[in-house]
């Protein structure tokens, strides 16, 4: 029996039992709060059947960016939504982290490292600039200016 599809089956199994429980009113769980865990777990299964295997670095993809989404909608939820205005770039930069498991895991080509690095750069940026409220009418212009004299200097 391969540990992945046991993995699996006991998700399911526990799923049914929670949802029979609450049938019951043996227990009470609030579905608001819990939902990204959806998410979460469908992310975990994917990462896990790579792990067990090794086999099909390409599942990493979808964990990271399943599991890095379902972490920035708990953020949320336990925010009240308040952040998802200064949060966003993190959906960008849940590509980035799958893109670079697969980098890390799957024969280290440099296109994938790159795509990573170029989505996950934008995606620190975009967030500096949304958390930290940087004014971007005077970080443009010093950029400009940093990158001229890189260009005037390189060798």
């Amino acid at each position: 029996m391969k540990t992945s599809n046991t993995l699996t089956g006991l998700t399911v199994i526990l799923i049914g039992v929670v949802f029979l429980l609450m049938n019951f009113d043996l227990i009470d769980i609030d579905f608001y709060y819990l939902w990204p865990l959806f998410i979460l777990i469908t992310g975990l299964i994917f990462e896990i059947s790579y792990f067990t295997n090794r086999k099909n670095p390409g599942l990493l993809v979808p964990g990271g960016i399943l599991i890095t989404i379902s972490l920035l909608f708990f953020a949320n939820i336990f925010t009240n939504w308040n952040l998802m205005g200064s949060l966003w770039p993190i959906f960008p930069l849940a590509v980035a982290i799958g893109l670079f498991q697969l980098y890390l895991f799957g024969g280290r080509d440099k296109g994938v490292l790159i795509s990573s690095l170029i989505i996950g750069g934008f995606s620190i940026i975009a967030l500096s600039f949304t958390l930290l409220t940087i004014d971007f009418g005077l970080l443009l212009p010093i950029a400009l200016i940093v990158l001229g004299i890189m260009v005037i200097f390189k060798k």
